[in-house]
Protein backbone atom coordinates (compact mmCIF):
# COMPACT_ATOMS: atom_id res chain seq x y z
CA UNK A 1 0.00 0.00 0.00
CA UNK A 2 0.85 3.88 -0.43
CA UNK A 3 1.69 5.21 3.23
CA UNK A 4 1.21 8.69 4.72
CA UNK A 5 4.46 10.35 4.68
CA UNK A 6 5.53 13.32 6.26
CA UNK A 7 8.26 14.64 4.18
CA UNK A 8 10.73 17.70 5.69
CA UNK A 9 13.82 19.82 4.77
CA UNK A 10 15.88 18.86 1.50
CA UNK A 11 19.34 17.27 0.90
CA UNK A 12 20.69 13.88 1.51
CA UNK A 13 17.16 11.64 2.62
CA UNK A 14 16.79 10.13 5.78
CA UNK A 15 13.84 7.59 6.60
CA UNK A 16 12.52 7.61 9.82
CA UNK A 17 10.86 5.11 11.21
CA UNK A 18 8.56 4.73 14.15
CA UNK A 19 7.61 2.17 16.87
CA UNK A 20 4.73 0.93 18.50
CA UNK A 21 2.29 1.83 18.80
CA UNK A 22 2.97 5.32 17.04
CA UNK A 23 3.40 7.29 13.91
CA UNK A 24 5.48 9.39 11.75
CA UNK A 25 4.58 12.29 13.78
CA UNK A 26 5.67 10.59 16.66
CA UNK A 27 9.29 11.04 15.63
CA UNK A 28 9.09 15.13 15.67
CA UNK A 29 12.26 14.76 18.06
CA UNK A 30 14.33 13.39 15.31
CA UNK A 31 12.86 15.28 12.32
CA UNK A 32 12.78 18.93 13.30
CA UNK A 33 16.53 18.41 14.02
CA UNK A 34 17.23 16.51 10.93
CA UNK A 35 15.44 18.00 8.58
CA UNK A 36 17.46 21.57 9.10
CA UNK A 37 20.19 19.67 7.28
CA UNK A 38 18.83 16.45 5.62
CA UNK A 39 15.14 15.82 3.88
CA UNK A 40 13.38 13.78 6.40
CA UNK A 41 10.59 11.05 5.61
CA UNK A 42 8.73 9.96 8.28
CA UNK A 43 5.79 6.92 6.93
CA UNK A 44 3.03 6.02 9.15
CA UNK A 45 3.51 2.26 8.68
CA UNK A 46 0.12 0.10 7.45
CA UNK A 47 -2.13 0.00 9.88
CA UNK A 48 -0.39 3.40 11.72
CA UNK A 49 -1.61 7.06 11.61
CA UNK A 50 -3.10 8.10 8.42
CA UNK A 51 -1.80 4.51 6.83
CA UNK A 52 -4.69 2.33 7.91
CA UNK A 53 -6.47 -1.17 5.57
CA UNK A 54 -8.98 -2.53 5.52
CA UNK A 55 -7.68 -6.06 5.74
CA UNK A 56 -4.76 -7.71 7.97
CA UNK A 57 -1.48 -8.32 7.13
CA UNK A 58 2.09 -9.60 8.54
CA UNK A 59 5.17 -7.81 9.40
CA UNK A 60 6.86 -8.30 6.18
CA UNK A 61 4.43 -6.49 4.51
CA UNK A 62 6.14 -3.39 6.07
CA UNK A 63 9.13 -4.42 3.90
CA UNK A 64 7.28 -4.37 0.63
CA UNK A 65 5.43 -1.10 1.59
CA UNK A 66 9.11 0.66 2.78
CA UNK A 67 10.52 -0.44 -0.73
CA UNK A 68 7.42 1.26 -2.47
CA UNK A 69 8.30 4.33 -0.68
CA UNK A 70 11.51 4.37 -1.96
CA UNK A 71 11.00 3.82 -5.47
CA UNK A 72 8.18 6.68 -4.91
CA UNK A 73 10.23 9.27 -4.01
CA UNK A 74 13.20 7.98 -6.25
CA UNK A 75 15.25 7.64 -3.17
CA UNK A 76 18.28 5.58 -4.73
CA UNK A 77 20.21 5.83 -0.91
CA UNK A 78 19.11 6.71 2.27
CA UNK A 79 19.84 6.23 5.97
CA UNK A 80 17.50 4.72 8.10
CA UNK A 81 16.66 5.62 11.73
CA UNK A 82 14.26 3.25 13.08
CA UNK A 83 12.80 3.60 17.01
CA UNK A 84 12.25 -0.08 18.79
CA UNK A 85 9.68 -1.59 15.89
CA UNK A 86 11.01 1.02 13.53
CA UNK A 87 14.73 0.02 14.40
CA UNK A 88 13.54 -3.93 13.42
CA UNK A 89 12.09 -2.63 10.06
CA UNK A 90 15.53 -0.56 9.39
CA UNK A 91 17.95 -3.84 9.71
CA UNK A 92 15.69 -5.77 7.75
CA UNK A 93 16.02 -3.16 4.94
CA UNK A 94 19.79 -3.33 5.41
CA UNK A 95 19.84 -6.80 5.12
CA UNK A 96 17.64 -6.82 2.42
CA UNK A 97 18.60 -4.08 0.37
CA UNK A 98 22.40 -3.34 1.17
CA UNK A 99 22.85 -1.02 -1.94
CA UNK A 100 20.09 0.93 -0.98
CA UNK A 101 20.78 2.05 2.93
CA UNK A 102 23.91 3.99 3.82
CA UNK A 103 23.87 3.69 7.39
CA UNK A 104 21.63 2.77 10.51
CA UNK A 105 20.63 4.61 14.00
CA UNK A 106 18.86 1.86 15.83
CA UNK A 107 16.84 3.34 18.94
CA UNK A 108 15.91 1.43 21.20
CA UNK A 109 15.92 -1.83 19.16
CA UNK A 110 17.23 -5.02 18.73
CA UNK A 111 17.57 -7.87 16.03
CA UNK A 112 16.47 -10.80 18.96
CA UNK A 113 14.36 -8.19 21.13
CA UNK A 114 13.49 -9.50 24.49
CA UNK A 115 11.55 -7.59 27.68
CA UNK A 116 11.29 -7.67 31.17
CA UNK A 117 8.38 -5.91 31.38
CA UNK A 118 6.55 -6.74 34.79
CA UNK A 119 2.71 -7.63 34.77
CA UNK A 120 0.30 -5.03 34.05
CA UNK A 121 -2.87 -4.37 36.67
CA UNK A 122 -5.86 -2.82 36.77
CA UNK A 123 -4.79 0.22 38.86
CA UNK A 124 -1.75 0.39 35.91
CA UNK A 125 -4.36 0.72 33.36
CA UNK A 126 -6.64 3.28 35.61
CA UNK A 127 -3.62 5.83 36.40
CA UNK A 128 -2.79 5.64 33.10
CA UNK A 129 -5.90 6.75 31.31
CA UNK A 130 -6.22 9.37 33.81
CA UNK A 131 -2.67 10.33 33.59
CA UNK A 132 -3.01 10.75 29.95
CA UNK A 133 -6.24 12.47 29.53
CA UNK A 134 -4.76 15.27 31.97
CA UNK A 135 -1.27 15.25 30.40
CA UNK A 136 -3.22 15.91 26.95
CA UNK A 137 -5.83 18.98 28.41
CA UNK A 138 -3.00 20.06 30.35
CA UNK A 139 1.41 19.10 29.17
CA UNK A 140 4.06 18.63 31.52
CA UNK A 141 1.44 19.60 34.43
CA UNK A 142 3.82 18.69 37.32
CA UNK A 143 0.95 17.56 40.08
CA UNK A 144 -0.28 15.00 37.40
CA UNK A 145 2.68 13.90 36.87
CA UNK A 146 3.59 13.61 40.61
CA UNK A 147 0.15 12.33 41.19
CA UNK A 148 -0.51 10.23 38.22
CA UNK A 149 2.29 9.76 36.08
CA UNK A 150 4.49 8.15 37.75
CA UNK A 151 2.55 5.44 39.26
CA UNK A 152 1.28 4.77 35.42
CA UNK A 153 2.89 2.53 33.04
CA UNK A 154 4.66 5.58 31.90
CA UNK A 155 7.17 4.51 35.09
CA UNK A 156 8.12 2.14 32.76
CA UNK A 157 8.50 3.84 29.42
CA UNK A 158 10.36 6.61 31.51
CA UNK A 159 13.36 7.16 34.13
CA UNK A 160 12.87 11.03 34.19
CA UNK A 161 9.31 12.32 34.75
CA UNK A 162 10.19 16.06 33.15
CA UNK A 163 7.51 17.95 31.38
CA UNK A 164 9.27 17.91 28.60
CA UNK A 165 9.15 14.03 28.31
CA UNK A 166 5.41 14.23 29.39
CA UNK A 167 4.95 17.16 26.94
CA UNK A 168 6.06 14.18 24.05
CA UNK A 169 3.30 11.93 25.78
CA UNK A 170 0.72 14.49 25.38
CA UNK A 171 1.64 15.86 21.77
CA UNK A 172 3.41 12.71 20.01
CA UNK A 173 2.16 9.70 21.94
CA UNK A 174 -1.22 9.73 22.49
CA UNK A 175 -2.36 10.60 19.35
CA UNK A 176 0.11 7.90 18.17
CA UNK A 177 -1.59 5.51 20.42
CA UNK A 178 -5.24 6.24 19.35
CA UNK A 179 -4.64 5.73 15.90
CA UNK A 180 -2.63 2.44 16.29
CA UNK A 181 -5.06 0.06 14.58
CA UNK A 182 -5.69 -3.79 16.18
CA UNK A 183 -4.50 -5.23 12.90
CA UNK A 184 -1.14 -3.81 13.66
CA UNK A 185 -0.60 -5.13 17.23
CA UNK A 186 -1.81 -8.49 15.76
CA UNK A 187 0.94 -8.16 13.23
CA UNK A 188 3.72 -7.17 15.78
CA UNK A 189 2.75 -10.03 18.47
CA UNK A 190 2.30 -12.62 15.51
CA UNK A 191 5.61 -12.39 14.85
CA UNK A 192 7.21 -11.66 18.79
CA UNK A 193 5.19 -15.04 19.46
CA UNK A 194 7.30 -16.49 16.80
CA UNK A 195 10.56 -15.38 18.43
CA UNK A 196 12.28 -13.18 16.08
CA UNK A 197 15.85 -13.38 16.03
CA UNK A 198 17.98 -12.04 13.16
CA UNK A 199 20.95 -12.12 15.08
CA UNK A 200 22.92 -14.37 12.46
CA UNK A 201 22.22 -12.24 9.57
CA UNK A 202 23.84 -8.86 10.44
CA UNK A 203 26.89 -10.13 9.85
CA UNK A 204 25.90 -8.88 6.72
CA UNK A 205 25.44 -5.27 7.26
CA UNK A 206 28.12 -3.19 6.38
CA UNK A 207 26.89 0.04 6.58
CA UNK A 208 28.30 2.08 9.42
CA UNK A 209 25.83 1.85 13.02
CA UNK A 210 25.10 3.88 15.78
CA UNK A 211 23.03 1.48 18.20
CA UNK A 212 21.66 3.60 21.29
CA UNK A 213 19.61 1.89 24.54
CA UNK A 214 18.08 3.15 27.68
CA UNK A 215 19.36 1.30 30.60
CA UNK A 216 15.96 0.64 32.24
CA UNK A 217 14.28 -0.06 29.30
CA UNK A 218 11.87 -3.31 30.19
CA UNK A 219 10.48 -3.29 26.47
CA UNK A 220 13.43 -3.78 24.59
CA UNK A 221 16.21 -4.27 27.34
CA UNK A 222 19.51 -2.62 26.88
CA UNK A 223 21.00 -6.00 27.23
CA UNK A 224 19.50 -6.75 23.63
CA UNK A 225 20.64 -3.58 21.99
CA UNK A 226 23.76 -4.91 23.20
CA UNK A 227 23.86 -7.99 21.55
CA UNK A 228 22.81 -6.24 18.48
CA UNK A 229 25.32 -3.80 18.52
CA UNK A 230 28.24 -6.75 18.82
CA UNK A 231 26.87 -8.22 15.97
CA UNK A 232 26.77 -5.90 13.79
CA UNK A 233 30.71 -5.36 12.00
CA UNK A 234 30.53 -1.54 12.43
CA UNK A 235 28.35 -0.14 15.27
CA UNK A 236 28.96 2.22 17.82
CA UNK A 237 27.23 1.52 21.48
CA UNK A 238 25.48 4.28 23.42
CA UNK A 239 23.94 3.36 26.42
CA UNK A 240 21.85 6.40 28.78
CA UNK A 241 21.66 6.09 32.60
CA UNK A 242 18.06 5.79 34.28
CA UNK A 243 16.07 6.39 31.32
CA UNK A 244 14.09 3.64 29.35
CA UNK A 245 12.15 3.08 26.16
CA UNK A 246 11.67 6.50 25.25
CA UNK A 247 14.83 7.97 26.39
CA UNK A 248 14.64 10.61 23.18
CA UNK A 249 12.19 12.12 24.92
CA UNK A 250 13.76 12.20 28.46
CA UNK A 251 16.67 13.81 27.03
CA UNK A 252 16.46 15.00 23.81
CA UNK A 253 19.22 17.40 23.54
CA UNK A 254 21.74 14.88 24.08
CA UNK A 255 20.83 12.00 22.23
CA UNK A 256 20.54 14.53 19.14
CA UNK A 257 23.62 16.16 19.86
CA UNK A 258 25.46 12.32 20.05
CA UNK A 259 23.77 11.21 16.72
CA UNK A 260 25.25 14.89 14.99
CA UNK A 261 28.59 14.01 16.61
CA UNK A 262 27.89 10.44 14.95
CA UNK A 263 27.33 11.60 11.53
CA UNK A 264 30.08 13.57 11.50
CA UNK A 265 32.24 10.88 12.36
CA UNK A 266 30.79 8.70 9.15
CA UNK A 267 30.03 11.25 6.80
CA UNK A 268 29.56 8.12 3.74
CA UNK A 269 25.98 7.47 5.93
CA UNK A 270 24.98 10.51 4.02
CA UNK A 271 26.49 10.22 0.97
CA UNK A 272 24.52 9.45 -2.01
CA UNK A 273 28.05 7.56 -3.37
CA UNK A 274 28.04 4.08 -2.33
CA UNK A 275 31.49 3.72 -0.52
Amino acid sequence: MQLNVLVQGSGFPIVCLHGHPGSGHSLSVFTQHLSQRFQTFAPDLRGYGNSQTATDFVMTDHLVDLEELLDRYQIDRCLLLGWSLGGILAMEMAWRLPERVSGLILIATAARPWGNHPPITWQDNLYTGVASILNWVRPGWQWNIDTFGRRSLYRYLIQQHTPTAYHYLAQDALPAYLKTSRRATRALFTALRQRYNRLEHLSAIQCPCLVMAGTADRHITAESSHETALHLPDAQWLCYANTAHLFPWEIPDRVLLEIDLWLQQHPEAVNAKVT
